[in-house]
């Protein structure tokens, strides 16, 4: 029934996850639907954005725990107040009618992550577009297809070009 229009990707590390999150954390302000993405209904972002008002996390979405560490929670190892930053960042410079830039916050998570700046803006307008089976750095990319059997690493080319500083 949804077989054109939607599709199931495995994210095989924080950088693929986090570019797929703002991707689609994006697309209503992508869409010009919403100016902001505090006011782009129905998202993942609003809901982060409305629960760290109150210090909290939607319990009904994966946390950010933070820097990673020993005893490491399940979680996302950058903290809400980056990510929604990041994504700030990225709306600002994707809409025509705003000005906006990497900030120096931002750029250290995509430093962290081994993406440029550029890479990162080409992947959260395009993600779809460009990566059409797994996404990952070459290593996960490699395991995922041993652990599938696959003798080709579909999409290697991409994730290379994209997610590899």
């Amino acid at each position: 029934m949804w077989e054109g229009r939607f599709k199931s990707q495995a994210l095989l590390d924080e950088a693929a996850v986090l570019a797929c999150m703002a991707y689609v954390d994006l697309n209503p302000v992508r869409a010009k639907m919403a100016a902001t993405p505090e006011t782009s209904d129905y998202t993942s972002i609003q809901r982060r954005i409305n629960s760290a008002i109150k210090g909290e996390q939607p319990p009904e979405l994966l946390p950010f725990v933070g820097n990673e560490r020993l005893n490491m929670p399940n979680g996302l190892m950058f903290s809400v107040k980056d990510y929604i930053v990041l994504v700030e960042d990225t709306g600002r410079i994707i809409r025509e009618d705003k000005r906006g830039a990497i900030s120096s916050s931002s750029q250290d998570i995509l430093n962290r992550l081994n993406i440029p700046a550029e890479n990162w803006l080409k992947i959260t307008t395009e993600f779809g577009a460009l990566f059409k089976g797994a996404v990952g750095a070459l290593p996960a990319l490699t395991e995922y297809c041993e652990h599938l059997d696959r003798k080709r690493r579909q999409g290697a080319a991409n994730c290379q070009r994209w997610l590899c500083a």
